[in-house]
């Protein structure tokens, strides 16, 4: 009886979640009707599944649940959430014929949710826009996060509405824009949209047909990476390409402060630690790279800074796409290109990864240690923005990094074992941990993921979900302790 109390909420709340998802299925369906691309049955029946079973979770559990959340349950109902999602939002791909077998269809939804943007497609252009179209609302639905778009326009789940903002977009060091957490969600969603519309219409304006635009721009401010061309952004024009680099950093950067921006706020932006360290990697990084290419590779200069600069900020902010083969790059930017994936985005981004903030306050501390050693006598704070952190905080993210790299290497172990290579073992599991699609070796940019085995598969997106929902969140479910009154 206690176990089933504790998955009351979690299953009342999925069921408003995947209510969302059909509303958001229902865009394609209709697409797939005014276009008559002869998956309008699929889409009907995917939509029919989600309508049903979301209105039994909905009606089944909303006269039970609690009055009260407690973390536990805001943990529970995250995780299920996101796996009933991504297990529907498999069903268009695999009703529709588009993906053959259940497994590969989960991994491309998942892929999507998570903003991951791997794909074990072969050949998208082949693929029917309304799928084409389904691909790029998973990436625009998880970006900012599904749940966050639910408690924004959901004032019913205003009750543990601050543990369920934290468990799914867990931030180190909040900084919040409106008292109240539903607020703070209206807030970024409408940022969120904003600069989705923003970009469709320049990339409109620049020559992008309108279809590419809304679907390439839902995976860029989502940090995404799912293109509708094989070649990714390479095709298009360079005016393209700069404008997808700008929008790409824009939604590397912590949502709060767009928000303060718009509010004029500038100096709390110019002040800001985390933005002015995100700056400086994909300035230096850029530069670096731009130099290797422009030496070694005998390219024109405006080339190499374009192939350098949307690369790094591709991998940086965790979007994934693609205008070059970095596998083919100098081993010194190759390198770069792989420390860059083990770094991520702003916290509060849609960007994945162990976030730069996280890494900051690691050298802060590291820092600290130091002068203890050197000046014993003295009292050593680590300090960011101006505000002095408290050992537990610094000791909870220097634990976070090594759990990262725990699962980073036990996951690479894995595949490793399973007869991949050492390089695709490594680079799978670091990009889709940190959500950002194309790996190295077999799985670079010019390759997928579909000769992957269906385990190794299955260990992909594990390592996809409990990287978008930051380790904690994902794996404490399964530990007893979780489980104990």
């Amino acid at each position: 009886m206690y176990y089933l109390s504790k998955i009351i909420f979690p299953l009342y709340v999925a069921g408003i979640v995947m209510f969302f998802e059909s509303c958001f299925l229902l865009i394609s369906l209709l697409f797939s009707f005014f276009t008559n691309d002869g998956l309008i049955f699929s889409f009907f029946i995917s939509y029919l599944i989600l309508l049903i079973i979301s209105s039994i979770l909905f009606f089944t559990f909303k006269k039970h649940r609690n009055t009260t959340i407690q973390p536990k349950e805001a943990f529970l109902t995250v995780s299920i959430s996101w796996l009933l999602i991504c297990i529907s939002g498999a069903l268009p791909y695999y009703l529709s014929g588009t993906i053959n077998n259940f497994i590969d269809a989960f991994f491309e939804s998942v892929s999507g949710f998570t903003t991951t943007g791997a794909s074990i497609l072969t050949d998208v252009e082949s693929i029917p826009k309304s799928i084409l179209l389904w691909r790029s609302e998973t990436h625009w639905m998880g970006g900012m996060g599904i749940i966050v778009l639910v408690l924004a326009i959901m004032p019913i789940l205003k009750i543990g509405g601050t543990q369920l903002f934290t468990a799914e977009a867990s931030v180190v060091v909040q900084e919040k824009i409106k008292p109240k957490i539903i607020d703070v969600a209206k807030r970024l969603w409408g940022i969120y949209v904003l600069l989705t519309i923003i970009e469709i219409i320049l990339l409109t304006i620049e020559g992008m047909p309108l279809f590419d635009s809304i679907c390439h721009s839902f995976a860029t401010i989502a940090t995404g990476g799912f293109s509708t061309k094989n070649s990714s952004i390479g095709i298009y024009t360079p005016i393209i390409q700069y404008t997808i680099i700008v929008f790409m950093f824009l939604s590397g950067i912590n949502f709060s402060l767009h928000y303060h921006f718009l509010k004029g706020r500038f100096k709390s932006i110019l002040t800001n630690e985390e933005l002015r360290l995100y700056f400086f990697i994909a300035f230096f990084a850029s530069i670096s790279i731009t130099l290797i290419l422009f030496f070694n590779k005998n390219l024109p200069f405006e080339e190499a800074f374009r192939k350098s600069t949307f690369q790094v900020i591709s991998i940086l902010t965790c979007t994934g796409f693609a205008i070059d083969d970095y596998n083919l790059w100098p081993t010194p930017a190759y390198i770069l290109i792989f420390t860059l994936m083990l770094s991520g985005a702003c916290a509060g981004s849609t960007g994945g990864g162990i976030k730069i903030i996280r890494h900051l306050i690691l050298f802060k501390y590291i820092k600290k240690i130091f002068l203890d050693i050197i000046h014993p006598r003295g009292i050593h704070r680590v300090r960011y923005n101006n505000q002095t952190l408290t050992n537990e905080l610094v000791h909870k993210i220097v634990s976070f990094i090594l759990f990262y790299l725990l699962v980073f290497f036990i996951a690479s172990f894995i595949l490793c074992a399973t007869g991949l290579d050492l390089q695709t073992s490594i680079g799978s599991v670091a990009t889709t941990m940190a959500g950002i699609g194309p790996g190295i070796n077999l799985t670079g940019p010019m390759y997928n993921y579909h000769f992957l085995s269906h385990f190794n598969k299955i260990i992909l997106c594990i390592t996809m979900l409990a990287g978008r929902l930051e380790l904690y969140s994902f794996f404490i479910i399964f530990t007893p302790h979780f489980w104990k009154k």
